[in-house]
């Protein structure tokens, strides 16, 4: 059925979700955005160690196997679907409460699960991005930075002046004016040999493909990733422009409000590789 998405709560399936819910009211919560390529997620342990890390700066409960027992009950019956591509958002919430920021003692974190057919070919690298630039501003708190926890306002409003800029995703910046992020991924810019990616210090995600492009794949490549503070104007300078996410891998950027880039032969060679693993 086009557009079908599955619902699974703690492990069974749904068509609602209880109230009250702390992630609803507090944004007090985490999620993780998988893709399923024939039913196999895709770097599956970047994804639970990224979300542990979250569990505990979050100060939940102890809850990792419960949530790695859904997801793959949810898995196994999403098989029976034969969907070659599937989005996965996984969702942790801290669960129930009384009124009142203060968490319950005793609580006990639901885990979401909600999939997704993806169509097309994801062999195929997505057609390069246009990008705007964001006005808002990502707020500094080192505490959360790295985290991929449920307080998202920041990236819904950079989605909603990317679409008033008929762009496909906008630049953020953080209080100083450097680049941080697109709204939808982490960003890499070319310039000579030199690969460089905005360090994640005081807001931002530890993207699970920036550490694969990173560690692994620009590696292979003989390229080093340096972690390295930018403004938009050495953006503008750079020999091409990338950004990565779970769902596209690796886009190449292909204007920067005017400023166009015709050529992105190591974001090229770089899809080759994620390609090489995600089959």
């Amino acid at each position: 059925m086009p557009g079908e998405i599955l619902t699974w709560l703690d492990g069974a399936a749904v068509d609602a979700l209880p109230l009250p819910d702390r992630g609803l009211e507090f944004g007090d919560g985490l999620f993780e955005t998988l893709l399923l390529v024939d039913a196999v997620p895709a770097f599956l342990p970047l994804h639970l160690a990224r979300l542990q890390r979250g569990l505990d700066v979050l100060r939940f409960p102890d809850c990792i196997e419960r949530v790695e027992q859904y997801l793959a009950d949810a898995v196994r019956e999403l098989a029976l679907k034969n969907w070659r591509y599937v989005a996965v958002r996984l969702t942790l919430t801290r669960g129930g409460g009384p009124r009142g920021y203060a968490p319950p003692q005793d609580s006990r974190p639901r885990c979401i699960v909600r999939a997704s057919q993806i169509q097309g070919d994801l062999t195929v690298p997505s057609a390069p991005a246009r990008l705007g630039e964001c006005s808002v501003r990502l707020g500094s708190q080192p505490a959360l930075a790295g985290l991929k926890h449920l307080n998202r306002l920041e990236q819904v409003l950079c989605a909603l002046e990317a679409r008033e800029q008929s762009a496909d995703d906008a630049v953020m910046l953080d209080q100083d004016g450097n680049v941080v992020c697109v709204g939808t991924g982490n960003l890499f810019m070319v310039k000579g040999r030199r690969l460089l990616t905005p360090p994640i210090i005081d807001c931002g995600i530890h993207g699970t493909r920036r550490q694969l492009v990173m560690e692994r794949w620009a590696p292979s490549l003989r390229h080093e990733v340096v972690e390295s503070r930018f403004t938009l104007q050495d953006m503008r300078d750079a020999d091409e422009v990338f950004y990565t996410n779970s769902l596209v891998g690796i886009r190449a950027v292909r204007a920067l409000g005017e400023l166009e880039w015709c050529d992105h032969p190591l974001c090229t060679s770089l899809f080759e590789v994620y390609r090489g693993e995600l089959h």
